[in-house]
């Protein structure tokens, strides 16, 4: 079952952020667009890359008013040990989650069968709490946080401009579309 355009579930977790163990809520995800950024586990060799390119467009992202929460199964003392002895790891400045109850990999439909481990999958969550967009890769196919901006970008644009769509690879400052019986054949 998708949960695309499903309120996010009540959680409760353990994290690390800032070089300090902090509890989050969904509570405290609500007010702001997020990015929930699921993968598979600490210390291993796609998830750093992708963590990493994440925590380069962190500042982007922030100007946005998106807050981005990492998620594995792993626990937030694994996350301080792997930020610790990790030169990619150690410039995130992102809340990194520990899911090790599994409880918000279920929440969002992507833990692993049988595995306690999460599917490679991002969700874009409006300040509602409503999930606005979600991508989940095979194992091997790492994602690229600049299409991750641009799909936020898109979501806010049409989020603040009712009646409005993004077309496919809408970039900011592109035409939009305006969905009619007039359009209908016609693009």
């Amino acid at each position: 079952m998708s949960v695309l355009n499903s309120k996010i579930k009540p959680f409760a977790t353990q994290a690390f952020k800032d070089g300090k163990f902090i509890e989050v809520t969904e509570k405290d995800v609500l007010g702001k667009w997020a990015v929930f950024f699921f993968y598979p586990a600490d210390f291993t060799f796609v998830c750093p890359t992708e963590l990493g390119d994440v925590a380069d467009h962190y500042a982007e992202l922030q100007k946005l008013g998106v807050e981005v929460y990492s998620v594995s199964t792993d626990t937030h003392f694994v996350h301080k040990a792997w930020h610790d002895t990790s030169d990619t790891i150690a410039k995130i400045k992102y809340t990194m989650l520990g899911d090790p109850t599994w409880q918000i990999s279920q929440n969002f439909d992507c833990l692993r069968e049988g595995q306690g481990l999460a599917d490679r999958a991002t969700f874009i969550v409006d300040p509602e709490g409503v999930i606005q967009a979600m991508e989940i890769t095979a194992e091997g196919i790492g994602r690229n946080a600049e299409d991750l901006l641009r799909k936020i970008k898109a979501a806010q644009y049409v989020a603040s401009h009712p009646g409005e769509v993004c077309p496919a690879k809408w970039q900011e400052g592109e035409k939009t579309l305006a969905p009619s019986l007039d359009l209908v054949g016609k693009i």
